[in-house]
């Protein structure tokens, strides 16, 4: 068990260097599209590759940011219960969040799958659009998969009490 949450984790680490390394290719690639234009050679749809370097940077860093509890919280009437009270109230809302965001990774394959059988291409480059929804899927399979992390966590957490 130990071995597939390394994997998670593992996975998760990846993921977020790749969303780095999109957020660094979405400024460089403004960077380099603004002095372009200032010289009157502006770079031909700069600004699709941007859109969907900024989707990718975002659901690419989403197991990241979950797994060190980045996300903002409200906590201010939980952190007045007991320490078991918490877990409950953490493992139902994950559980809640993994219904959530594994349908969501469903349906945003069907979606991406769709959009390959239609054909459908971005405006300018005529890029095929499915590629990111799938990694989109994708990133929420993973995000799916480090909230069961979590909810197992958990309930170890309230079994050894």
């Amino acid at each position: 068990m130990d071995k597939v949450l390394r994997f998670f984790d593992w996975i998760s680490d990846k993921l977020r260097f790749l969303g780095a390394c999109c957020l660094m290719g979405m400024t460089a690639l403004t960077c380099v599209d603004v002095v372009g234009r200032y010289f009157r050679h502006p770079i031909y749809g700069s600004v699709e590759l941007v859109g969907f370097m900024a989707t990718l940077s975002c659901i690419m860093a989403l197991p990241y940011t979950h797994k060190v509890q980045g996300h903002i919280g409200v906590e201010i009437l939980v952190r007045l219960l007991s320490e078991k009270v918490q877990t409950i109230i953490s493992v139902c809302t994950h559980v809640l969040s993994l219904a959530l965001f594994a349908l969501v990774s469903w349906c945003m394959t069907r979606y991406a799958l769709t959009m390959k059988q239609s054909g459908e291409v971005s405006i300018s480059l005529k890029l095929p659009e499915y590629w990111v929804i799938f990694i989109t899927a994708f990133c929420f399979f993973v995000f799916t998969l480090v909230i069961l992390q979590d909810i197992m966590t958990g309930i170890r957490k309230l079994s050894n009490k």
